[in-house]
């Protein structure tokens, strides 16, 4: 089957009842139907639910779902996109290993490495997105156990080469671990380039609408394993009504990034021909510097446009205030457009010299582009670009 038949077609066996749509399990247990099953159970030696903490049959359909659209053998859901970038590397890693990783990750992630990890004596070597297959081996250590990277990056849309780092990973016997949650499966599959795992901010893309939480990691069976024993003990579980609302959504998602990127790149090609925008940044615009790759390894260019206004933070603000239709939000991925500037809100906390390495400067602003029509979120963003223009903070 095809992706999206994939999607609509899989979920968890029909009950007595005979529905269509899939159920919804909030049950925080499950009985037995007797002593002698709670010890099989227990002892995994019969496959069942226990307790939603760690398995449940509503959350256990979301994943088998992104199992299958990311083409991975297994996976598990979490409470939030970053608690699944977390439990991928505490469940994996130990004192004295060594992380290589992209620079160009979102704040967050990047907290995690250096604040965290680092605690625990968990080293890290940062490159470029852009850096070389040399510089990639060069970065290799012999305690080297993780390579860990976002592409197209949050908020740059830098890109890293999937296919290279595979390589280099499979040489070096490296878990190649991949955040692609501003692709989507609908657009990139990480895993036919060698990764390991596969991670998602579940609350973007795959929820589509901004109303849940969500996170989700999958892939090898070896690594998943570890993993889920990660999970059980520390609990940052996936509510099963948040993945009730994932599943069904998920049925969209092929459908919503079409839409979405196709809007994209249209308001990119506006916004990029407008005297007053610095620059455009978009994975399918010519003028990306790594737009070859961006065709290599996806199919479309994803929903998220940058644009770089000359003027600083009061420029930005003027432009912010003028928009009539966006919303002004940190979050992404809905089907409403939303902007935000992430040097003073999603990489605030990133000290200048991090904001700088990373592209993130003060009249930065990323786009979350919507389903809305398409004339108009030009007209509005034009708009704004002209206001914040003329406005007397420029004068």
């Amino acid at each position: 089957m095809k992706k999206q038949t994939k999607a609509i077609r899989t979920q968890t066996p029909k009950t007595k009842y005979r529905e269509h749509s899939t159920p919804l399990f909030l049950t925080s247990s499950f009985t037995f139907e007797s002593a002698e099953q709670g010890k099989a159970l227990f002892e995994e030696t019969e496959d069942g639910n226990i307790y939603s903490r760690f398995s449940n049959p509503t959350v256990q359909e979301f994943v088998d779902k992104v199992c299958l659209l990311e083409d991975c053998e297994d996976g598990v859901a979490t409470a939030t996109g970053m608690a699944a970038v977390f439990a991928s590397m505490a469940a994996l890693l130990k004192t004295g290993d060594h992380i290589i990783a992209s620079r160009a990750l979102f704040g967050s992630a990047h907290q995690v490495i250096t604040q965290i990890l680092s605690k625990w004596g968990i080293t890290h070597t940062y490159l470029d997105a852009d850096a070389s297959e040399g510089d990639w081996e060069a970065a290799v250590q012999p305690n080297s156990r993780m390579v860990y990277l976002e592409t197209p990056s949050n908020p740059g849309l830098d890109l890293v080469d999937l296919a290279m780092v595979g390589r280099l990973c499979k040489k070096h016997n490296l878990i190649f671990n991949v955040d692609n949650c501003f692709a989507s499966p609908a657009l990139q599959t990480p895993a036919d380039f060698g990764a390991d795992l596969v991670l998602h901010s579940a609350t973007k893309f795959m929820d589509g609408q901004g109303r849940v939480l969500g996170g989700v990691v999958v892939g090898k069976k070896e690594y998943i394993k570890e993993l889920r024993f990660f999970c059980r003990q520390t609990g940052p579980s996936m509510s099963p009504f948040n993945a009730w609302v994932l599943t069904k959504s998920l049925e969209t998602l092929g459908l919503r990034m079409d839409r979405h990127c196709e809007n994209a790149l249209k308001l990119a090609l506006a916004l990029e021909k407008h005297p007053d925008v610095k620059s455009v940044r978009y994975p399918f615009l010519e003028s990306h510097p790594q737009h070859e790759l961006a065709k290599q390894q996806m199919s479309a260019g994803g929903a998220i446009v940058t644009i770089d206004l000359e003027g600083g933070f009061e420029r930005v603000s003027a432009f912010m205030d003028a928009l009539e239709i966006a919303s002004l939000s940190s979050n992404l991925g809905d089907t409403r457009t939303i902007v935000t500037n992430p040097n003073t809100t999603t990489h605030a906390k990133l000290k200048p010299e991090e904001k700088k390495a990373l592209g993130i400067t003060e009249g930065l602003i990323r786009i979350s582009v919507g389903l809305e029509d398409i004339e108009d979120l030009i007209e509005d963003f034009a708009n704004a670009v002209e206001v914040s223009v003329k406005s007397d903070i420029l004068d």
